[in-house]
């Protein structure tokens, strides 16, 4: 199935809470979803695609070859199938999901926030995991490679 998508039907764009790969509402309920269907099941399943996967995300990566790709490797999905990607999906699993990841699957889920900051002449990148909708464990990095450590 082809992954072109027409401006008429990027309104039904979705983003997998877990991996963060585009695609159509469509293709999730007919495909599922590529990385994560072994323990998402969302073919045929509204109830489950409208629980793990949203339709508010920023950015968009294409990775054509994840493995070798630099930016795969800094969004963490140097080891999914290649396609387009979300930087940052919004939205939080369900409980009951989380706790099946966890718990049958052994996956620890924590969603992750990029964000970068002007502060003078330095652009600052912080990487932080979001917690009971706080940031913890944030690290910012300088242009020049070193880091300093934040309290969130």
């Amino acid at each position: 199935m082809s992954s072109f998508v027409t401006p008429g039907q990027q309104r039904y764009l979705r983003a997998c809470m877990v991996c963060s790969i585009v695609m159509t509402y469509s293709r999730f309920r007919d495909e599922g979803c590529p990385n994560c269907e072994e323990f998402l099941h969302l073919i045929g399943s509204q109830d489950q695609i409208e629980s793990c996967t949203s339709q508010v995300f920023e950015g968009l990566i294409t990775l054509a070859n994840p493995s070798k790709s630099w930016v795969a490797k800094w969004q963490r999905l140097d080891s999914y199938v290649p396609g387009v990607y979300a930087i940052k999906v919004s939205g939080q699993l369900p409980d009951e999901i989380r706790s099946s990841l966890e718990d049958e699957y052994r996956i620890q889920y924590i969603p992750y926030v990029y964000s970068i900051a002007r502060y003078g002449d330095a652009f600052y990148v912080g990487v932080g995991w979001e917690r009971d909708n706080k940031m913890a464990d944030l690290m910012i990095f300088r242009r020049d490679g070193t880091q300093t450590e934040a309290d969130a």
